[in-house]
């Protein structure tokens, strides 16, 4: 492919003095704005009545730039083509004048409602992208509260672009080699001038940019799930990280199968973190690992990891492989009649392997995601049908390539705000924290540490690779970070804490379960 893409799709126009609220705003936008800010003049969720700057006015017609990297070949590209078509849909959506409600300084917030209720959760079928029910749980047999939340969530900005300036998309592949990101990032900081860069699936490719970030004091998105701890003046990380997912994820598994883990993990920075994670967790909720293997990425053969699990007679397996190559394992382990439940931070919701391997591979699979093609709501519907309207051909939508449609509006909001693109000033205006109605749900930019608070759904694989959702965490904060002290906005750091640093799991990992 090209190492540019224009993103031009919708045409550019003189830029509108405020970005418009919604038109027939409903009671529950209302109310929960009104709920989250206090004042009730704020009202809605999404911003308006600003005006631009004189400078942003001053900057003429020149393109936006966002500069993007990708995996879109090599054992990455089945993220990076979903990555690149998130980031083509919101820069089409926002040269068209469309913005995703969100607005500085609210919190996420939903209405309790009254509603008949089912016993067990909706499943929704694996086949298409339709979002097909194959069961709705069961008679609704009783009334209980349940939250609400906005179905509509893209509207209008009253803009055109970026204050009347065309968002071009800057694209590039990365190719799963970390000396080209390394060639490219410098390129498109260097050379082309962006004026915001989003990129990076693997962790190791994050780390191979951020010391060239940081050198210019570039703007970076990162928008994948990772291990976190990332505490970065110049970077912003979109995804969610192990405090949202792994802690989720090992105290369910703990309570439902028992406390014996084995985990196998991709051998490289994500891998070695996340399964640390898992380690100085699951104790303090009565578990114990009691076998961890790392995996280097080029392996796709693993009968003999497959056999020491079978030995070892876990209660459950976490896996956290990573690239077409890991994703061998599943239906090799299901050839050789491994059936311990297995729990994962990144199966299904990224690699859609319950779609790509025949049942009963991904059988018994949770996840703790914030995100996933499957996602029931009337908002996730409509996202899905303007995607597929834009890429027919997709088989699926993964929780990476969500994060980054969203965190592409949320950049053109700040910009929108800050009435320019000038880096520093963008920046300053993220840091008022912002909340964005995405698909998923509500997400919320915490200021201080570059991280997002997200909703949490527990997401379950089936015999036949249908997909349940059997308990949600309406909103879970990145918090880790909070607790080591990091505040990126009154002291600017550039290094990426590990779950050894934190003397909190040292003081208790040895204690009982709580």
């Amino acid at each position: 492919m090209s190492d540019r893409q224009d993103g031009n799709v919708g045409g550019t126009g003189a830029a509108a003095a405020a970005e418009a609220a919604a038109p027939g705003a409903d009671r529950r936008t209302v109310l929960k704005g009104a709920t989250a800010v206090g004042i009730a003049g704020f009202g809605a969720t999404y911003l308006r009545g600003f005006r631009f700057t004189s400078a942003a006015k001053a900057a003429g017609s020149s393109p936006v730039k966002l500069g993007f990297i990708e995996d879109t070949s090599g054992n990455l590209a089945v993220y990076g083509i979903q990555k690149l078509h998130a980031a083509q849909l919101a820069v089409k959506e926002i040269n068209e004048g469309k913005t995703l409600k969100g607005a500085p300084n609210i919190g996420a917030g939903m209405m309790g409602v009254m509603g008949q209720v089912a016993k067990d959760p909706p499943v929704i079928s694996k086949e298409g992208t339709a979002l097909d029910v194959v069961s709705d749980g069961g008679a609704k047999g009783r009334t209980d509260l349940v939250f609400d939340e906005d179905d509509e969530i893209l509207i209008d900005s009253g803009d055109s672009g970026i204050m009347g300036r065309e968002l071009s998309l800057v694209a590039a592949d990365g190719q799963s080699n970390n000396a080209i990101w390394q060639q490219l990032a410098r390129r498109m900081i260097q050379q082309d001038k962006v004026d915001v860069l989003v990129a990076g699936f693997a962790s190791a490719e994050r780390e191979a940019i951020r010391p060239i970030v940081d050198q210019f004091k570039q703007l970076y998105f990162y928008t994948n799930q990772y291990e976190g701890g990332v505490a970065d003046a110049n970077t912003f990380c979109t995804g969610p990280v192990c405090e949202q997912q792994v802690i989720p994820t090992v105290q369910y598994m703990v309570e439902k199968f028992g406390p014996r883990c084995y985990t196998i993990a991709a051998d490289y920075n994500f891998g070695q973190l996340t399964a640390a994670w898992t380690r100085a967790f699951i104790p303090l909720v009565g578990g114990q690992i009691i076998g961890e293997e790392f995996i280097p990425l080029s392996v796709s053969e693993f009968s003999q990891v497959i056999q020491r699990i079978q030995q070892a007679k876990p209660d459950w397996v976490m896996t956290l492989l990573v690239g077409q190559n890991h994703h061998n394992y599943y239906p090799q382990a299901a050839a050789a009649g491994l059936r311990f439940p297995m729990a994962s931070t990144v199966n299904m919701a990224q690699g859609y392997e319950h779609k790509r391997f025949a049942p009963p591979s991904l059988a018994n699979m949770h996840n703790a995601i914030q995100y996933q093609l499957e996602v029931p709501t009337a908002r996730n519907r409509a996202f899905v049908k303007r995607w597929m309207a834009m890429f027919p051909d997709d088989q699926y939508i993964g929780e990476m390539a969500q994060n980054t449609y969203f965190t592409i509006h949320m950049y053109a909001k700040a910009a929108r705000l800050a009435g320019t693109t000038d880096q520093q000033t963008v920046k300053k205006a993220l840091e008022l924290g912002w909340n964005i109605e995405a698909p998923e749900g509500s997400v919320f930019l915490e200021p201080g540490t570059h991280h997002c608070a997200h909703p949490i759904r527990m997401a379950v694989c089936d015999e036949n690779h249908n997909v349940r959702f059997v308990r949600d965490w309406p909103m879970i904060q990145a918090w880790w970070l909070q607790r080591l002290g990091v505040n990126l906005v009154r002291n600017p750091e550039y290094k990426q804490y590990t779950p050894d640093e934190d003397p909190y799991f040292k003081m208790f990992g040895n204690s009982k379960k709580a």
